[in-house]
């Protein structure tokens, strides 16, 4: 409901530059908390870190909203980050504990229309509460986060294998955090694991687009206009309007269409739905720089939230299956870095929108897309000729 409006904050408040540089703070201080929620995951349990996660956020969401600095603010959005990414790879690791591989595809889709749920009305509210009652929107995401702490704590329970508990509860933090380091080396020295993450960072590059420069693009070059009209009035959106019902068909078609899509796309190998997921959604970027009709940019959001949904399960699936189970939670984190990375990357195109015309941005944007597309199928050529190497031995 609020995330999608922060660059557009952000860059009301210090300008585009300064604006794009902070948003490419927060995911560097996200790595942190991925790589140690991973880490914490598999060493402590998926539960105990999935509740500091939340509690941590209902507390930064209860600072933004009591705060009238922006620069406090922008802590607090530091800190939500954080706690976000501490959070997910303990999650993930969690459904991969419990569901069969052979059903793990169609399980993380329902899991992204679950998530997705509120993503059909928040960004059509946001447009509205974000700017006109921002302390009362946060503190509704306040009170929603600290229910869903609560479900947490009654509901959920320890998924961890036994066999992956380790030993050393009573090790400093220093030698935790060497350890860590070390894991961490050991799953980057994968040569196929290390591409596909260059691969996922260059799309995620993409799609954080969505919540960066196309809030920047509607804003500033797509003028408030008619949805439908009559012979007596008409029913019209300004521009942060409809760049919140874009987000809100985003979201509704992500509902929607994350299941039946996850059924059609069952039988596809993994190689082929990322690169029909990066080719599509980096066309329906594009195509957006080339309009500001209303229903064109409806249109357009459409196929490139086709190519979007279709690539959530298929990701968390090739990870699950691919990790050894006695580091699950940290090849999660680690695949998740492909995300926070993106994220730290990504604002870059609101600083390079200071100096190039919107073609030329959305442009790099698809090629983005292009490129990670190259690379996903240099990754499953490379594990293919290692599956043929293993079954020759």
């Amino acid at each position: 409901m609020y995330f999608p409006f922060m660059a557009i904050y952000y860059s009301d408040a210090f300008g585009k530059a300064i604006g794009g540089i902070l948003m490419a703070i927060i995911p560097l201080v996200g790595i942190i908390g991925n790589l140690l929620g991973g880490y914490l995951a598999d060493r402590l349990g998926r539960r105990p870190v999935m509740l500091l996660g939340t509690i941590i956020q209902v507390a930064m969401f209860a600072v933004f909203a009591l705060s009238h600095s922006h620069w406090i603010n922008y802590l607090a959005y530091i800190g939500i980050g954080i706690s976000g990414a501490i959070y997910s790879p303990a999650s993930s690791a969690m459904i991969a504990d419990i569901v069969p591989e052979k059903d793990r595809r169609v399980v993380f889709a329902t899991f992204v229309t679950a998530n997705n749920i509120g993503a059909v009305f928040g960004p059509v509210l946001g447009s509205f509460f974000f700017f006109h009652y921002r302390s009362e929107l946060l503190w509704t995401c306040t009170i929603v986060t600290f229910i869903y702490f609560i479900a947490i704590y009654f509901i959920i329970r320890e998924t961890l294998p036994e066999a992956s508990k380790n030993d050393g509860d009573n090790n400093p933090i220093s030698k935790i955090f060497k350890e860590q380091w070390n894991n961490y080396m050991k799953i980057f020295s994968d040569k196929i694991f290390s591409l596909y993450i260059f691969a996922g960072v260059l799309i995620m590059i993409a799609f954080m687009q969505l919540d960066l420069y196309l809030a920047l693009y509607v804003k500033e070059f797509v003028p408030t206009q008619s949805l439908f009209s009559w012979s007596t009035g008409s029913f019209s959106l300004s521009n942060t309007e409809i760049f919140g019902w874009m987000m809100g068909l985003n979201g509704i078609l992500f509902v929607l269409c994350s299941l039946p899509v996850a059924k059609y796309f069952e039988n596809w190998s993994d190689r082929n739905v990322l690169i029909v997921s990066n080719i599509l959604f980096g066309m329906g970027m594009f195509l957006i720089g080339l309009t500001t009709n209303i229903w064109l940019l409806f249109g357009f959001m459409a196929i490139l939230t086709i190519g979007e949904l279709i690539r959530s399960p298929v990701v968390h699936s090739f990870v699950s299956r691919y990790a050894p189970e006695n580091s699950r939670g940290q090849y999660m984190a680690a695949s998740n870095l492909q995300f926070t990375i993106g994220r730290f990357i990504a604002p870059i195109m609101i600083v390079f929108s200071t100096w190039l015309s919107p073609i030329v941005v959305f442009g790099i944007i698809l090629l983005c897309t292009l490129v990670s597309a190259v690379f996903y199928v240099k990754v499953f050529r490379m594990i293919s000729n290692t599956n043929i190497h293993n079954s020759t031995k």
